[in-house]
């Protein structure tokens, strides 16, 4: 789990073609292939008989020039890394290596569509196409090693779109990465409300607590049935404050009985439950606070499920 990190740039779940390229390249341009490193093959099935080895030879030849013409192309772009969509053969694969091109093959199309985004290329159908223009650019493209069994990936960093980036969550077990994964998706949507509206509350149970506090003082002016309606409200949102008080080893009743006197004799609003058994029920000192907009959320909720049963007016009776 303390693998964790935050990479700036992308991951891809590829490694290089060939063991022997280099396993890192910085000031990459990347060349964006959805073309394969192969011969064209007709569009209709025929059959080819060679009958000498002169023939065999030529037809050697033949492969032979279209790799290295393709590879030329990809050289005199100026481009230093291949990303193909496609495969290509042990022929290819060499070339490739003898020319000092790193390259990454079978590639997804979801993933040439990220890496051309971050980098800032573009996805080339056809050798005949590629220019210096329409490579993308990176600061550096490097295989990580992880793992006993040594797993491979490969990363795109400081690309030329540099909004692109990427969390790399690690793991014991998929139940873990996933649990890692939840955590920080809560992380990334608090900080998402912070940039929404940055007032927080203090929490605890402090906020509760006092609302409750004041919703059982306010109920004590209202004249009628109404006040039993908001002593029931002050009497629920006692719940959350109970919970924490139960979850954290304490006597619920008499803690929430103590912080409610506390919080009425010292007229401070931010006392709460000392769940990290800090010796102090101020949530500003235990730095405890929730984005405001959250805490809203949450009574707002609760209070618009609650409309909703009491709105249901009959009950299905049991049948005989």
């Amino acid at each position: 789990m303390e693998d964790t990190c935050l990479i700036n740039g992308i991951i891809v779940d590829k490694d290089f073609s060939h063991p022997q390229m280099p396993k890192r390249v910085d000031d990459a341009k990347l060349c964006i292939l959805t073309c394969p490193f192969e011969p064209p093959k007709t569009k209709t099935k025929g059959n080819l008989n060679i009958g000498t080895v002169e023939a065999y030879r030529q037809l050697q030849e033949l492969e032979k020039n279209y790799f290295e013409d393709m590879v030329k192309k990809v050289k005199d772009s100026g481009a230093n890394v291949v990303i193909c969509q496609w495969g290509f053969d042990d022929e290819a694969n060499h070339l490739l290596l003898q020319n000092h091109l790193p390259a990454v093959r079978w590639v997804g199309g979801v993933e040439i569509e990220l890496i051309a985004i971050a980098t800032g290329g573009r996805i080339i159908p056809r050798f005949q196409e590629i220019t210096p223009e329409k490579l993308g650019k990176a600061g550096t493209v490097r295989e990580l090693s992880f793992g006993t069994s040594k797993d491979h990936m490969l990363v795109i960093e400081n690309c030329a779109n540099s909004k692109a980036v990427t969390v790399f969550v690690r793991g014991g077990n998929k139940m873990v990465v996933e649990e890692i994964k939840r955590s920080l998706h809560d992380a990334i949507c608090v900080t998402r409300n912070l940039i929404r509206d940055n007032r927080i509350v203090y929490t605890g149970g402090a906020p509760e607590i006092s609302c409750a506090l004041e919703i059982a003082s306010a109920a004590e002016k209202v004249p009628g049935v109404e006040q039993y309606g908001m002593r029931a409200f002050a009497d629920a949102l006692d719940a959350i404050p109970m919970a924490l008080a139960e979850n954290s080893g304490y006597l619920a009743i008499d803690t929430l009985a103590h912080v409610k006197a506390q919080q009425l004799v010292q007229n401070n609003p931010r006392l709460g439950i000392d769940c990290n058994r800090l010796n102090t029920l101020d949530m500003k000192e235990q730095g405890v606070y929730d984005p405001l907009l959250a805490k809203q959320q949450q009574f707002l909720l609760a209070t618009q499920v609650v409309r909703m049963i009491l709105k249901i007016d009959d009950v299905i009776k049991q049948g005989e």
